[in-house]
């Protein structure tokens, strides 16, 4: 079977980062943005969960999955 292209967590990572230092502090008074952008981070959470699971099962299954940095470059990091 083809590879399993994924975003590299490290996009992940960044994103949550961004979102919990950066954003969060710049709309701190305003209660209803900061439920917004609590919200976002939840789904990014969530998101970065559901690919741990899919990465598991592709192990489970015996599919290489090949973490990709952008839709442009092809480093070809795997895992086994």
């Amino acid at each position: 079977m083809e590879q399993i292209p994924l975003p590299s967590p490290i996009h992940y990572e960044l994103i949550l980062q961004m979102l919990e230092r950066q954003t969060m502090s710049a709309v701190h008074q305003n209660p209803n943005l900061r439920n917004q952008v609590n919200q976002l981070i939840i789904t990014l959470r969530k998101a970065v969960a559901q690919q741990k699971n899919l990465e598991e099962s592709c192990q489970f299954s015996a599919v290489t999955v090949d973490y990709r940095w952008s839709l442009n470059h092809h480093n070809g990091h795997t895992t086994p």
